[in-house]
């Protein structure tokens, strides 16, 4: 066990001030990340009423120096709490978040691949079996025919009913 070992495990031994700023600022970037929850999730976490009223009140204050004071406070608070169900709760609000996204990426793409491509129709059918092909056939002829015409004349009309057909179809 070399001197420093010993030392870490001593009673008297405590964190750096700079870790304990460090640790500070984590809490309150957490205290933000609540701070953006829904009020119905915030109330069903298992916090102390103190920090969910200082949330409540960040939420209300305008104010740009009543806000990082707030915050400041919160960070406090949650000093006296365990960190770990907050930032379940925080990451699990992001994660639908982050599959919608991820929805709309993907029927973007397939959108544009159907309208630059023929073959794009075959792989799409593999993989959605029970559209109605007949009317994607006539979506994306519309889109075709539509993006051809000069960007003045063009309405955006059929890209967008394409793009809504394969997004239905996707859910």
């Amino acid at each position: 066990m070399s001197p420093s070992d010993e030392s870490l495990s001593s009673p008297e031994w405590k964190p750096s001030k700079t870790r304990l700023k460090k640790d500070s600022h984590e809490l309150q970037a957490l205290g933000e990340a609540l701070a953006n929850l829904p009020d119905d999730r915030l109330a069903a976490l298992p916090i102390e009423e103190s920090l969910v009223d200082a949330v409540r009140e960040y939420k209300r204050t305008k104010t740009h120096e009543g806000r990082r004071r707030q915050m400041q406070y919160i960070g406090k608070l949650m000093r006296h709490t365990d960190p770990e169900p907050l930032r379940e709760a925080v990451a699990a609000m992001q994660v639908p978040r982050a599959k919608d996204t991820l929805a709309l990426h993907k029927a973007e793409a397939w959108r544009d691949s159907l309208i630059a491509d023929d073959e794009a129709l075959t792989r799409y059918l593999a993989e959605h079996a029970e559209v109605d092909t007949q009317q994607l056939r006539s979506l994306i002829r519309a889109a075709r025919k539509e993006g051809l015409l000069p960007p003045e004349q063009r309405h955006g009309r059929a890209y967008r009913e394409l793009f809504q057909f394969i997004k239905k179809a996707a859910a």
